[in-house]
């Protein structure tokens, strides 16, 4: 386990490695640039390259079957972000793969696990297929209008809770919150850092109200991150699902 500065989660647990960009979203994705860094160090779990067009050093696609049993040591219940320096429907992790992360999740019923994807149509590929945990959250990216079609996907996904995280959010977004139980927003941080318009995160917000689906707003980013922090419209905005019980899928 490690933990975060993640603002929604408490803990991080990293099952697979690496990654490839797919869309405007990951142009600057933190999780590369701290791959690079930690393997400058000696880390073992990036010490694999990926594809110089599309990756970069020490971030390619690796699975660590040796860490499948790490929740079971944890004892007291925590929030956990699945592969934050990864995406667990990545087409190069194979379903069985996937299919012992779910059972070591479903084995530690204690925890809450969140996994959040780009790859939205392999999520709704695979779902027939595996056995969902009551204790999984999931999520899908969606940084501009043009990915707003993951949410359709994720629909199809029998999750005890569905979300979308519009991080780092990139131009207003109009999205359908049905059968939708949290939304994230926030604007992306680092040196390159695109700039978020205040009015696109209120539009989200206001959505958010209106469907009565709870809002998170992590952060402004880029050099707004300091001097305005997480406040938006004078407040915090740090609302969580209401519940978490199992239920169907809602397109098919």
């Amino acid at each position: 386990m490690a933990g975060t500065a993640i603002e929604w989660t408490q803990a991080t647990w990293n099952p697979t490695t690496g990654c490839d960009r797919i869309s405007a979203g990951c142009e600057n994705c933190y999780a590369l640039t701290m791959a690079a860094r930690l393997r400058a160090m000696g880390q073992p779990k990036y010490q694999k390259d990926g594809d110089s067009r599309t990756s970069g050093p020490g971030f390619g696609l690796t699975l660590h079957e040796g860490v499948l049993d790490v929740p079971t040591r944890w004892a007291s219940p925590k929030m956990i972000f699945v592969n934050s320096m990864s995406d667990l429907f990545h087409a190069r992790v194979p379903p069985v793969f996937i299919e012992r992360v779910f059972e070591a999740m479903r084995a530690t019923p204690q925890h809450t696990y969140q996994v959040l994807t780009k790859r939205s149509s392999r999520l709704a590929a695979l779902a027939d297929r595996l056995r969902w945990p009551a204790n999984l959250w999931v999520g899908v990216s969606v940084e501009a209008q043009r990915c707003a079609f993951r949410v359709d996907d994720l629909r199809r996904v029998p999750a005890a809770v569905r979300f979308i995280s519009l991080e780092p959010l990139l131009g207003p977004v109009e999205i359908d919150p049905t059968g939708i139980d949290w939304v994230i927003a926030g604007g992306e941080s680092g040196p390159r850092a695109r700039p978020m318009d205040p009015e696109w995160v209120r539009g989200v917000r206001d959505q958010c109200m209106a469907e009565k689906v709870p809002f998170f707003f992590k952060q402004w980013g880029g050099r707004a991150r300091r001097s305005r922090g997480r406040l938006l419209d004078g407040r915090v905005w740090e609302e969580y699902p209401r519940s978490s019980e199992p239920r169907p899928c809602l397109l098919t």
